[in-house]
């Protein structure tokens, strides 16, 4: 794996950014912007994140396995290669059901 401190410049698979960790979930925050971030998060099965709201909009692309998410009540199974969008200040959670990872990628208000 590359130098991971400056990713800039560097071809990388994102799937190889996190590792997937017992009973855990791993985050890393690749872009970290005023305007917004990209992290990306490993999920062990059974693990989630449980319902709140953000303040910004929020694209999930799940990059290995598959995700349960919850947007306003309405249950989503998001696939690998698949994305949604979670809208701003609507609840939404997240389940690992299988182990999962994810680029989040949040775009702030102007």
């Amino acid at each position: 794996m590359a130098d991971q401190s400056n990713l800039t410049g560097t071809v990388l698979n994102m799937k190889d950014l996190v590792s997937y960790q017992t009973g855990s979930v791993v985050s890393r925050t690749i872009i970290g912007k005023s305007v917004g971030t990209v992290t990306v998060f490993a999920f062990d099965s059974g693990q989630g994140l449980s319902e709140h709201t953000a303040p910004f909009d929020a694209m999930v692309q799940i990059i290995d396995g598959t995700a349960d998410i919850t947007i306003e009540g309405s249950p989503f199974k998001v696939r690998q290669g698949e994305m949604i969008i979670m809208p701003a200040n609507k609840p939404h959670a997240l389940k690992a059901n299988e182990k999962f990872k994810m680029i989040l990628t949040m775009i702030r208000k102007q």
